[in-house]
């Protein structure tokens, strides 16, 4: 047998569909090729160098919430096209990649569950879906979420991994920025809490809307958080940017974030908040927290 169809011979077997995918994951900070069980048992965060790699929502889901207490909410939502957009693919063509990508009509996902046994209110993006683009669906769901926690008397949690508004929905998404940021001035005045969490990447109008907006921010390791990207920024002001200035830790040295929480701690984290700013709170507590 010449080398030529042994080698296609070898492709085709490697391409059959009965293959079973890789099993290997290389982490992209330290190089390190793991056993992808071994990643997947720790949410996609590198056991060797504490390198937290992107997750679906689902599995945010699964992270933060209660066995079996999710409930999904407007999961009929979908987008329109009202303005007929088209740049190398027309909006229709990207919603239905996006839709056999994922198995969903919008890059949000949001519910109710239990987080360590309080009742809450979720949303979390999935950049999977066009990049985690924030488009009239995604606001409604939010702005729903937030009407439902007022209702229920709970908190909410958003968890963002977005590059910013949806250009193919021009004004129609920007609207969504002064909508999200509108129902969460009505939560405040309920004296509910909103823990924002931002995840890599949370980018564009999200960043410069609600994901700022929380009684307390909270980011993963390294995440990307900003409004333009490095490139623009330094072609507008012309100057020098300081090494890693968009990234989580930057932003806690300089006061942009409250604090930064690993993967593993999030849940607990999270439910700590809610237990503290929410209706069990009491004034008296936190001034005995202040003096001690």
């Amino acid at each position: 047998m010449r080398f030529g169809e042994i080698f296609n011979k070898i492709r085709k077997q490697q391409s059959s569909p009965s293959e079973a995918p890789s099993h290997w994951v290389k982490c992209s900070k330290c190089q390190s090729l793991m056993y992808f069980k071994e990643i997947e048992n720790q949410y996609n965060v590198c056991p060797k160098c504490g390198f937290h790699m992107r997750i679906t929502a689902e599995k945010r889901i699964e992270l933060l919430c209660d066995e079996n207490s999710f409930v999904e909410y407007d999961s009929n939502l979908a987008p329109v096209d009202p303005l007929k957009f088209v740049d190398k693919k027309s909006y229709k063509k990207r919603i239905s990649e996006a839709e056999a990508k994922t198995g969903r009509t919008s890059s949000v996902i949001s519910g109710s569950c239990s987080i360590n046994g309080i009742k809450t209110q979720l949303v979390v993006f999935d950049f999977g879906f066009m990049g985690g683009s924030l488009g009239s669906v995604e606001g409604e769901k939010i702005v729903r979420a937030i009407n439902r926690a007022i209702a229920n008397k709970e908190g909410i949690v958003i968890v963002s991994a977005s590059g910013g508004a949806r250009m193919q929905e021009s004004t129609f998404s920007l609207l969504q920025m002064s909508k999200t940021s509108a129902a969460l001035t009505k939560l405040s005045k309920a004296g509910l809490p909103y823990i924002s969490v931002l995840t890599d990447p949370t980018m564009g109008g999200v960043s410069a809307s609600f994901a700022w907006l929380g009684d307390v921010i909270i980011t993963e390791p390294g995440s990307l958080i900003g409004f333009a990207g490095q490139r623009v920024i330094k072609q507008t002001i012309g100057a020098e940017l300081p090494e890693g200035f968009q990234r989580a830790e930057f932003l806690l040295e300089h006061g942009l974030i409250d604090m930064i929480v690993q993967r593993g701690d999030m849940k607990k984290t999270i439910s700590d908040m809610l237990i503290f700013f929410g209706k069990n709170y009491k004034k008296d507590d936190f001034e005995l927290k202040l003096k001690d």
